[in-house]
Parts: C-alpha cells; structure tokens; sequence
C-alpha cells in the first residue's frame, strides 16, 4: 500500500534553527544506530520512519558502519527511502558519517582525505542518493593533519555530495580547531554531535559554550546512556534488555547496585512532573537552547511514540534540576 503521511505532521513537532545556519532541525531526530540493520525485520524498520515522519521528525541519522553488518543501515533506509518516501527527498534531512573502521587495509578508516571521499561515495551507492544533507568527519583522527580531514568536508560540499558538513565527538580544543579551518574554506561547520546525558556530561565544560560562540548547531547522541536511562532497569537488569545482550554496548557490569539507586531517584522525580524517565531524561537534555536536536533510537515504533512524549514538557524548575544533581550524586 502507497504511504501517505500525515498531513499535520508540522503541527506536531518543534523545530530549532541549527547555529546560525539557515536549517531548522525537528527538536527530536532518528539515529539508526541500531535496528536498521540486516539482522533486524525490515517492515519494522519502515513502520518506525513512518511514524517519525507521520510526526515531523524529519532527520534521520545514519554513518557509514551502522547495522550490523557495517552498511546495512544505509542499505536498508536506502532500500526504504525509495519505496515509501521518493516523493518526500526534499523534506527530509539525511546524514551521514565516515571515521571509524569500514574495510580492509589502510585507507578503510580514521580521517583522510582518500578515506572520506571514497566512504561517501560508497554511502551515496548504498543509499542511492546523489547528495545527503550532512557528512560528518565521525571522529578526529590522531595521525591525520586536521586540515586534510576538513579539506575533505569541504571539497565533498563543492562536489555537490553534501550540502553541510560537521563533526562528531570532538572534544572542545580540537573542534575549535576544526570550526576555524572549514570556516577558512569557506564552508562551515554546520553542527557537532556529541555524546551526551545526565551521565555524560562532558560537553559542559567548554563545547556548549564554544557552539554557541561560533554559531554551530549540537545534536547529542546516546542521550539514555544506552538504554540505561529508562524504566527497563528499575528493579535489575532484563532478559530482553540491551545490557544482557552480549554484542550490546551497555555491559552487565555497568549496571550496579548504586546505579540502579540513582534510577529510581531519577524515576521519582519523572513522576512527579508526569513523565517517564526516558522522557525526563530527553526533555533535560532539551531544555538548554544550545542544544539543536536530541538523536534518539527505537527498535519498534511504540518505543518512538513514548519518546516523543519528551516534548510536552521540557521546562524544569531549579528545585527540579536540584533534585536531579541529587539524585545523580548520592550513592
């Protein structure tokens, strides 16, 4: 049957200008991290960006390794980008990103200029895009001068293969760095997409603050700490959950006794301002207007339906954001 969105879908959704570029992104974005991949049911897949873009969400964030295997994430949304949303390109924002290993020998990984050419192309094939809307240097790389990564970014945008570029997991020195050569070349860093949540709260100390200065977008990633944010781990670690799979990155060790206090401190607060704590988790991270979009996952679309509840709330009172650093602090 022939997909047809919602037609409300722009009432539903908050959008926020990215820096001081001309692009508004949905206050809430998709990453395919994971579930899209080919060990995961495609028609799930299809009916998770159908309900995100029934919802205004219109960014959906890939990298070249996503799946498992590598590429089969790209491949997929490809596969599904062009069955159910063909008519749709233009009102949708696609990245993708290149720095971690992707194949073989020594041009398969970090930050140079043959690496992210050649991963973007091939990212293009999978998707069968001519362009996407943001490439990102994944990753900075420690052997690679960062004025060929950039160079690279940016000769990607005068080929016409992205219409942005930006960065991911920069730390504040390094990404000033970075923002200063693309904007030499003439093509600026669009956006830095961090990792970032109550428990990763490394970009306060300097990059929100350097965004802001230069005019660049943020768009955290892994913002429920892997999945630890939520209820799933209130009374101890599920058989179906993330930390009890073996190739999961939430290890059974990262959930300890302490940790699993502090969630249910984190809960009681999210009660009582009628959220779940997935949701109150997302809405913290939203309530600093640094903070373009929050990238979230899903592995079926009712978990996506719940997280978008966020939106309904994302103030927070000072005894609230007490309360919470409590919370997080106390053992």
């Amino acid at each position: 049957m022939l997909y047809t969105p919602n037609p409300a879908r722009y009432t539903q959704m908050n959008y926020r200008r990215c820096g001081r570029s001309g692009l508004k992104l949905p206050a809430i974005s998709l990453g395919l991290w994971h579930n899209f991949g080919h060990v995961d049911q495609l028609e799930n897949c299809s009916n998770i960006l159908k309900l995100a873009f029934d919802h205004g969400i219109t960014h959906f964030d890939l990298a070249n390794n996503y799946g498992p295997p590598p590429g089969s994430a790209e491949e997929n949304f490809g596969r599904l980008l062009k069955r159910d949303f063909s008519a749709y390109r233009d009102e949708l924002i696609i990245s993708t990103k290149a720095g971690y290993t992707m194949w073989d020998g020594p041009y398969g990984d970090w930050g140079s200029k043959k690496y992210l050419v050649s991963s973007l192309e091939q990212s293009l094939k999978r998707m069968d895009l001519d362009y996407v809307d943001i490439f990102y240097h994944h990753r900075p790389d420690p052997e690679t001068p960062l004025e060929e990564s950039m160079s690279a970014l940016d000769l990607l945008v005068r080929q016409g293969k992205a219409l942005y570029v930006g960065i991911s997991n920069y730390q504040p020195a390094e990404a000033a760095q970075a923002i200063r050569i693309l904007k030499d070349l003439g093509t600026p860093c669009l956006i830095h997409q961090p990792k970032y949540s109550m428990y990763e709260r490394w970009i306060e100390d300097g990059l929100l603050d350097l965004l802001e200065k230069e005019g660049v977008g943020c768009i955290p990633f892994s913002p429920l700490a892997q999945g630890l944010l939520t209820d799933k781990y209130l009374k101890g670690i599920p058989a179906d959950s993330r930390a009890a799979k073996p190739h999961g990155f939430l290890k059974t060790e990262q959930v300890t006794a302490e940790k699993i206090m502090q969630l249910n401190r984190l809960n009681a607060i999210a009660e009582s301002r009628g959220q779940k704590l997935a949701q109150m988790a997302l809405s913290w991270i939203l309530r600093d207007q640094r903070v373009t979009s929050v990238l979230v996952g899903a592995s079926k679309p009712e978990q996506l339906a719940d997280s978008l509840k966020c939106l309904d709330n994302t103030s927070f009172s000072e005894t609230e954001l007490q309360q919470i650093e409590q919370a997080l602090s106390a053992p």
